[in-house]
């Protein structure tokens, strides 16, 4: 039987290794890694930290699959015996690169083939494993958190159903909204936020980078956004500024209601340079309003900070924005599907969250605490001083 581990802080390190977390119980015999489709190179650099840190050649990915019917029907399978194993399951809903095969035509799945597929699997398990976690960076429904008419809550139902099925903890990135974990009170569910890996991209991707109120400022591009802007203006002790949107709310347009302002509410921004935070760009409209009109009240550089880089109208509007100096660079994480239009735009910045995942995957399975890997503070003090002890060496 696998004992409950002890994981202490030692140096940075998982077992003596440089980069993660020291446990007591290195035993890592049952953690199996289940990729669903389009996540098979993340899930390769999850499974290569876990080797490094423990020291070990084990295979932990666990080979499963969901063929379809002609009928575009499918099923799930998995392939290897799983009886008495931690199982994660990695699953990114929003990877339109994966097609299947339906009436002779080739169909790129959607969000909700992607949730279809992740419960077949969890059927598949059949209740055999030890227990079940969905990593699920970007949330199935997020944005479909609340009612405010006569419409569905989907994202609730949907980590209802999830729980009903047997999953012990569901691990997500900068939801939209955190609190739609009321709907599972009495499950698992960590909100991790990629504020250090952000903040260390900036600092190693741009150059004369200060971090006080005299030279930089955070901005949030909304009203509910204001908390996720707040973890950065809190460590870096920045001032933060925000715009506020009026929404027409009698009217849906692509499924949302139209903005009809949108206006800066903060201090003076002239000289500065700006860090723009948000969970995701969709359409990219508000945004770009966003760098017009910073950039209209004299802000400096413009840098933007966004988990889910989803780019649903392309990317030709941003492609004239930076053209025309509204923007110095927006910074997107691998959590979800990105293609190699966008990797290669001189404009973007990917940043790896791969291995902050592998630190995640490691605490739960040995039972230990993921508080300091959420609060990351201590780390971006640790690189603020270093940044300062460097700046100190050159004059």
């Amino acid at each position: 039987m696998v004992q409950r581990a002890a994981a202490v802080r030692k140096n940075g390190c998982p077992a003596g290794k440089k980069g993660g977390f020291f446990v007591e119980q290195t035993n890592t015999e049952n953690l199996g890694l289940i990729c669903m489709k389009g996540c098979e190179a993340f899930c390769d650099q999850i499974q290569y930290y876990i080797r490094k840190w423990h020291d070990t050649d084990r295979h932990y990915i666990i080979h499963a699959d969901c063929p379809r019917f002609a009928t575009g029907e499918g099923k799930g399978i998995v392939l290897e015996s799983i009886r008495g194993r931690d199982i994660f399951i990695i699953t990114d809903p929003f990877n339109y690169s994966v097609t299947y095969q339906m009436y002779g035509r080739e169909v790129p799945m959607s969000p909700d083939d992607h949730f279809q597929d992740l419960k077949r699997i969890i059927l598949a398990i059949g209740g055999k494993a030890k227990r079940i976690t969905v990593i699920m960076p970007m949330l199935y429904e997020g944005r479909q958190h609340k009612r405010t008419f006569r419409e569905s809550l989907d994202c609730a139902a949907a980590l209802q159903e999830l729980v009903h099925m047997g999953v012990s903890n569901i691990v997500t990135f900068d939801a939209h909204d955190g609190r739609v974990q009321n709907a599972i009170p009495l499950s698992g569910f960590d909100n991790m936020r990629p504020t250090y890996q952000m903040i260390k991209a900036l600092v190693k991707h741009e150059e004369h980078v200060v971090f006080d109120s005299r030279h930089m400022i955070i901005v949030s591009p909304d009203a509910g956004g204001v908390s996720r802007c707040l973890s950065y203006s809190s460590v870096l002790n920045l001032e933060m500024g925000m715009f506020y949107k009026r929404r027409n709310l009698s009217r849906i347009v692509d499924g949302t209601n139209p903005i009809e302002s949108h206006e800066y509410i903060g201090s003076d921004l002239t000289g500065k340079d700006v860090i723009v935070v948000d969970d995701m760009i969709s359409s990219g409209t508000s945004l770009i309003d966003t760098f017009a009109q910073l950039k209209a009240k004299g802000a400096s550089r413009i840098f933007s900070f966004i988990t889910f880089g989803l780019f649903c109208n392309g990317l030709e509007i941003f492609d004239r924005a930076y053209e025309q100096g509204l923007f110095d660079r927006i910074y997107v994480t691998n959590l979800i599907y990105r293609n190699e239009e966008l990797l290669h735009r001189p404009w973007v910045v990917d940043v790896d969250l791969s291995k902050y995942t592998a630190y995640v995957i490691d605490a739960i399975h040995h039972d230990a605490s993921v508080g300091e890997i959420i609060d990351p503070n201590k780390k971006i003090l640790t690189l603020l001083h270093n940044m300062e002890q460097k700046a100190a060496l050159q004059v």
